[in-house]
Formats: C-alpha cells, sequence, structure tokens
C-alpha cells in the first residue's frame, strides 16, 4: 500500500482530481438544490398569489392551457428540491383559483410548476429584486378572467386590474374639495385602510405579533362601530390577508367618494424604549420631523415588499398638490388633532401633535388622510397591549370619536 503521505505528486493529483469534482458539483447540484429557499401560497377573493424565493434570479416561461384550465411556469436552471416538492401541500381547499399544484423535474435544466385552476384566470407572473428580509422572488398572481367582482360595492378587483395596465386612474372621478357638511343626502363614505397584508407582514414584534394581523382586527372592530351610525358608509381597502398596492389603496378611495380615509399602523423602532401613539398626516414639502421622514421611508416600501407587477400611473405620479391638495391637508391635520387628542386618553402619545410626511397611501387630493400608529409593535409591553381585544377595542373606539367629532363640526369648521 502507498503512503500518500511521502507522496508529493500523487497527494497533488488526488487534491486536483477532488477539486474538479468539487467544482463540477457546485456548478450544477449544489447550485440547483439551494437556490429555492422558500415557496408561499397567498389566496384571497380577489386574487391568489404565489412566490417562489430564491437565493439567485429566477428565469422562467409561462404558458396556459386548457381542459381543465391550467398555468404552466417553466423555471430555468434549477433542480427540483423539498422546498418546491412542499408547494402542493400549502394549496387551501377554500382557495377560490387554485385546485391543486404539482411541481416537477421538466428536463435536466427545468423545473415546471403547474397550477390547475377552478376557473378561468388572467395570470400576472414578474419577478422581484431583494429587498428587506427577501431574496429574489418569482411571483404569480393569479386574477379572475371575468372580473365577476361587483365594481359598485368593491372596486377594488377592476382597480387592481387597471393598475397592472398601469392606469390606474381610468375610471377616477375627478378632483373636488368635499363639501363636509353633515345633513347631506349621502351617507358619510369612510375608508378605513389595514396598512400591509399578504406578502408583507408588517413591522414583527418580539413575540411575532404580525402587523397586518393587528391592525386588520383593529379596522374591523372600527368597521363595526361605523356601521352602526345612520349616516355613514364604511369600506376596507382590504378585510382579509391580502396584498393591496398603495396606489391601488387610494384609487379605491376615490372610486368610492370617500370623504375620510384612515391608514391604521403599529409603528416599529429598533430602539424596543420607543412607545407611544402618533397621528400623521401628508406633507408636500419634506417631513415636520426625522422620525416621520423614516416611517414614511419605511411605510412607502410597502410596495417592495408586497411585490408590484407594475408601477407608475398618471394620477399619483405626476404632481397635483394645488389648492384643493393643499385644502385637503388642512383638514387632514384638523381631523388627525381630533384624533390624536382621543388616542391621548387611552395610551401615551408619542409626540403631542400631528406629524408629517410624504406618505403615499395618503396622497388622495381630495380625501382628508391620516395615519394613525397605534402603539409601537417593536415595544415589548405595547405588543402585549396590541395583542388584546381590550386595547384594540379602545383604539377603535377613540378613532370613532374622532370622527364623531369632526362630523359634528361640519367637517372641522374650515373657517376656524
Amino acid at each position: 500500500m502507498t503512503d500518500d503521505n511521502h507522496n508529493p505528486g500523487r497527494r497533488r493529483l488526488l487534491q486536483t482530481v477532488a477539486a474538479s469534482w468539487m467544482l463540477s458539483v457546485s456548478k450544477v447540484g449544489f447550485a440547483a438544490s439551494s437556490q429555492v429557499i422558500a415557496v408561499r401560497i397567498w389566496p384571497s377573493s380577489t386574487y391568489t398569489r404565489i412566490t417562489l424565493e430564491s437565493s439567485t434570479p429566477l428565469k422562467y416561461k409561462q404558458f396556459l392551457l386548457s381542459d381543465p384550465p391550467r398555468v404552466v411556469v417553466d423555471i430555468e436552471g434549477v433542480h427540483l428540491n423539498s422546498v418546491l416538492k412542499g408547494l402542493g401541500e400549502k394549496v387551501q381547499q377554500s382557495d377560490p383559483y387554485i385546485r391543486q399544484a404539482r411541481v416537477g423535474q421538466f428536463d435536466t435544466k427545468t423545473v415546471r410548476m403547474v397550477l390547475e385552476l377552478k376557473r378561468a384566470i388572467n395570470p400576472h407572473v414578474f419577478t422581484l429584486k431583494p429587498v428587506a428580509e427577501f431574496h429574489n422572488r418569482l411571483v404569480v398572481d393569479l386574477y379572475p378572467e371575468d372580473g365577476t367582482v361587483s365594481a359598485e360595492d368593491d372596486p377594488l378587483l377592476a382597480l387592481l386590474e387597471d393598475y397592472n395596465r398601469g392606469d390606474v386612474a381610468r375610471t377616477l372621478p375627478p378632483e373636488t374639495a368635499k363639501d363636509g357638511q353633515a345633513g347631506r343626502s349621502r351617507p358619510l363614505v369612510i375608508m378605513l385602510d389595514p396598512g400591509h397584508g399578504g406578502e408583507d407582514p408588517g413591522a414583527i414584534g418580539k413575540y411575532k405579533t404580525r402587523e397586518k394581523d393587528v391592525v386588520l382586527q383593529i379596522a374591523r372592530r372600527l368597521q363595526k362601530l361605523i356601521a352602526r351610525e345612520p349616516n355613514m358608509k364604511v369600506y376596507m381597502t382590504r378585510n382579509e390577508d391580502v396584498f393591496i398596492p398603495l396606489k391601488v389603496r387610494v384609487a379605491k378611495a376615490r372610486k368610492l367618494r370617500a370623504d375620510l380615509f384612515i391608514s391604521i399602523h403599529a409603528d416599529a423602532f429598533t430602539n424596543r424604549a420607543a412607545k407611544g401613539s402618533s397621528v400623521f398626516a401628508l406633507s408636500t414639502k419634506g417631513a415636520t420631523s426625522s422620525a416621520a421622514r423614516f416611517l414614511a421611508q419605511t411605510q412607502n416600501e410597502s410596495d417592495l415588499i408586497g411585490g408590484v407587477s407594475k408601477s407608475g400611473d398618471r394620477y399619483l405620479d405626476h404632481t397635483m398638490f394645488d389648492l384643493v391638495q393643499t385644502a385637503t391637508i388642512g383638514d387632514s391635520l384638523k381631523f388627525g388633532k381630533e384624533v390624536l387628542t382621543r388616542m391621548g386618553k387611552i395610551n401615551h402619545l408619542h409626540k403631542n401633535k400631528v406629524d408629517q410626511a410624504g406618505f403615499a397611501v395618503l396622497k388622495a387630493p381630495d380625501i382628508p388622510s391620516i395615519l394613525v400608529e397605534t402603539a409601537f409593535i417593536s415595544n415589548i409591553n405595547e405588543e402585549k397591549k396590541l395583542r388584546t381585544a381590550h386595547f384594540q377595542q379602545q383604539v377603535a373606539e377613540s378613532i370613532m370619536a374622532g370622527i364623531k367629532v369632526w362630523f359634528s363640526e361640519g367637517g372641522a369648521a374650515r373657517a376656524k
């Protein structure tokens, strides 16, 4: 038997062969087995989203088949792994659009994903670059082809379709200042906007409380309070765990001719000692504080985190901050003060005045709009409070009280 330790030439030869073998494995086996690191499915009544997260960008081809209706997506440069194999198990029986999902190795370099559908759909497939804690993503959005949702009561699906075409403003009414007077012939329309949703969890507390869940619970409580009022009507930008782009949230409020827009959130900061409730309004001239600027930047990143297939539309992307917008911001500040005053009775206030910054979700030019940061989910004590039905109800009642005062004074008494 040859002793390799005393044969440098043979030892170098074996090392070279081993290195070559490892290189060939790493190029094929390692990259293929580690590329897709997570798969997720987000079903909702409006659309279902499938997300494949990977360590490198994914290349794909898509096509439709019929009898039964199917979406086929071929993903290039990957091999089947345990993560991909688990996709079918994530399909819920209640999913309105997906009957079942199958994934298989189509050829040596391609994985084929087949989504068998319950109805004809209009797929939107696109990729997203890494953002926040997410890596590269391949996204498949499945929209109903026939658009059977009533646009009169909930125009969300139609607005999403317009948004995906790059023209969410196509059917919106002209911008006009609201009269703000109580006793009008039509009810006062209030749009509630629970922040985040679907792929975008929002902030997450130490005990894994997700912002998107808490704010939806609070919004539903507030929705019930408003629905009891005979002269008010309430809508939600989302009433389930679904991602809605910021511009579509604003467009839905304008489509339904809302008189108030209230976006509900739960703040987070790197310092867990930060605490308290806050209220924000739009600013077109820069933020009124560094904290407001930071918060607006993080909130505006929701579209990047949630993932949008198209960006830009002529309604919200060009400069429209005229006299109507200026008056609307003034009303937003007055309404925000009413809500902030009442929030101060149930929780510490982070700031004693309404702060301002360039929040994308507050940019309706003709609807007084505020963003309520109910509490700091990053603060351990406030996270515990946010999880309780008692505090959630207190927040809802505080906002409701602000709404009542606002409208009882004729839309915040503009002359004052």
